[in-house]
């Protein structure tokens, strides 16, 4: 009897196991994301966007896999991020050139010597546009998710420009906004919008003869061997932005928004930058012992840089158009509360 008792009993528990086994759901898939950047690789820009999907993996435990595209796999900047607005890919890295292109007030804060320091900058961005830059992207689809670094920009070419008439006549390669031709217009050279995909071969090809160019960009992407004299003007250090699709963000659980939140607040803005400069300092003994040259510029001859391109701003600002009368005050009210 009790050996009869035992089988039926086993027999019970396994028939209720396979029930369990055939009626219970299977494990859900992760949700995958597609990541795009420009970075070259080897990079400190790579290596935050690498931390960035293993951290996305922990604070998700595996729910949430960003794939990375990094060296414009998916296409140039200015590409990819209208695929990000249109949902063809879901998220990305971008310098505030390429960011404007969906937020073109945006591309006020590439005025060349608008800040008067690093300090300046940073405490003007993270104090006082924040909320403002958030709202801006919410209205054209994106989610803000934080604050990138590009880093600071000065001229390249195959010689030394030292003061403003030396581009005089020049080709030259601007941003892709609208004000990017203002630095060069405003000193007599003739400006074209191009890709930083296409840097390399518009030098080679002489379809420019200067550009501006970020310092870590500028080793990494090989601009040093068909552009070798780097002029330190120092007349930007570019910011960036993190976006992603807001429908794809906001069709995501609670739990899996959260978990991308918590892997933004892990290193935020003021640290990815202080990275990026920390990376810059190390690039120029880099640059001249492949050959190429440095020369820097007196406080005198950058001051006559930056009282040549001030004489612009009131023009770029009225051609960005939109709301940058608005956005022109809030930059100037940061300005001045951060010690302007």
């Amino acid at each position: 009897m009790q050996s009869n008792s035992r089988l039926k009993f086993s027999a019970a528990a396994l028939a209720v196991t396979a029930s369990f086994m055939l009626h219970s759901p299977a494990q859900a898939e992760p949700v995958k994301l597609r990541y795009a950047s420009s970075g070259p690789p080897k990079t400190v820009w790579a290596m935050q966007v690498e931390r960035f999907v293993k951290d996305v993996d922990e604070t998700s435990q595996g729910r949430v896999k960003v794939d990375a595209f990094i060296n414009s796999q998916l296409g140039s900047e200015q590409d990819t991020i209208q695929q990000v607005a249109r949902g063809r890919i879901d998220m990305g890295g971008y310098s505030v050139t390429a960011g404007a292109l969906i937020v073109p007030e945006l591309a006020l804060l590439n005025l060349p010597f608008l800040f008067d320091s690093k300090e300046q900058q940073d405490c003007v961005f993270d104090k006082h546009l924040y909320k403002t830059v958030d709202a801006m992207y919410a209205k054209k689809g994106l989610k803000f998710l934080s604050y990138a670094h590009v880093g600071e920009t000065n001229l390249i070419g195959k010689e030394a420009y030292v003061t403003p008439d030396k581009l005089k006549g020049l080709k030259a390669r601007a941003q892709p906004t609208k004000v990017g031709p203002y630095l060069w217009t405003a000193f007599g050279a003739n400006p074209n919008p191009l890709p930083v995909t296409e840097w390399a071969a518009a030098h080679q090809s002489g379809l420019v003869d200067v550009a501006d160019a970020p310092m870590t960009f500028y080793i990494f992407a090989g601009l040093g061997k068909v552009a070798p004299v780097l002029t330190m003007t120092r007349h930007l250090d570019q910011g960036g932005v993190v976006v992603m699709n807001k429908k794809v963000f906001d069709k995501l659980p609670a739990q899996d928004q959260k978990a991308i939140m918590e892997a933004v607040a892990r290193n935020p803005g003021p640290k990815q930058r202080a990275e990026v400069r920390a990376f810059e300092s190390k690039l120029s003994p880099m640059h001249t012992s492949k050959g190429g040259t440095i020369v820097e510029l007196t406080p005198e001859q950058r001051t006559v840089w930056r009282k040549g391109m001030e004489a612009s701003w009131a023009a770029a600002v009225k051609a960005v158009g939109g709301e940058s009368g608005a956005f022109w005050k809030a930059v100037q009210s940061g300005i001045k509360a951060c010690g302007g």
